[in-house]
């Protein structure tokens, strides 16, 4: 049976649950980011294939919850919804935000929310574009690929600045984050190729591993954390992978990727 107990805090920490899951404990604050806390089997035309390292009963004391978008199940599944509706706030897109209600809060683009924290400084969350599929893919009438998607940015004084890339597929949109945003200290990249029969001719609608690896290079971040590339059957590139990418590009130092579950540094 699984525990009810919080897991404990590690400030300046990661812990990738599983998919895109993401647990940041940064400032005092615990940080979830697109929960997805299902055990395997079916999602509509997706399939699950493997459950959380870490159940969500073990955040119950989160701070704030990140959705990237809440369109699909991979990243938003039914115990991740009623997880995130549970949570003191949630930080979404606009369009998810009239969806939810609500804890949900919604941000366009470069919009930005602050949170005191707990040693009485400030950590600020800005959403940051994503393009959820290739640049040439398809737009709807408000200029999205796929549907809406947001990453954030994480900064305060005294904290490591972290970028959380969402479903997003492209480097030209990474690069306006690098310039607009200055210093990126850590990512956490969507990656896996994520592929779906009859979209955008089965190209990746997240980073696929090389292009990950050519984002860390663009940010300059000293630690990229990968998540989103393991536990549903349409990621199609997995960690020997980005293992590969990271070191064909001469970036193996700067990848950090373990077993899910567990915690990793923000700092070099």
């Amino acid at each position: 049976m699984a525990s009810s107990s919080p897991l404990p805090r590690h400030d300046g920490q990661v812990l990738v649950v599983g998919g895109p899951t993401t647990v940041l404990d940064l400032g005092g604050l615990r940080i979830v980011s697109d929960p997805t806390f299902d055990a395997p089997g079916p999602h509509g035309y997706l399939t699950k294939t493997e459950g959380p390292a870490v159940t969500e009963d073990r955040f119950a004391d989160v701070d704030l919850v990140l959705v990237s978008h809440d369109n699909h199940a991979d990243n938003f599944d039914d115990r991740g919804r009623a997880f995130a509706l549970a949570a003191p706030l949630l930080l979404t897109t606009t369009g998810a935000a009239g969806r939810l209600g609500g804890p949900a809060k919604g941000l366009g683009a470069w919009d930005t929310h602050t949170l005191t924290r707990p040693d009485g400084g400030e950590l600020t969350i800005t959403a940051v574009p994503a393009v959820h599929g290739p640049e040439d893919g398809e737009r709807d009438a408000d200029g999205e690929v796929n549907c809406q998607v947001v990453g954030f940015v994480l900064a305060g004084d005294g904290l490591p600045t972290v970028y959380v890339s969402g479903d997003n597929a492209s480097l030209r949109t990474v690069t306006e984050i690098a310039r607009r945003t200055g210093p990126i200290d850590a990512t956490v990249l969507h990656a896996g190729a994520a592929r779906v029969p009859g979209k955008f001719r089965q190209r990746p609608v997240s980073l696929d591993s090389a292009r990950a690896a050519a984002a860390a290079a663009i940010l300059g971040a000293p630690v990229n954390i990968p998540a989103h590339y393991t536990g549903w059957a349409h990621f199609t590139e997995g960690r020997d992978a980005l293992e590969h990418a990271f070191g064909d590009a001469g970036l193996t130092s700067v990848l950090c990727i373990a077993d899910h579950g567990t915690w990793l540094s923000l700092k070099p």
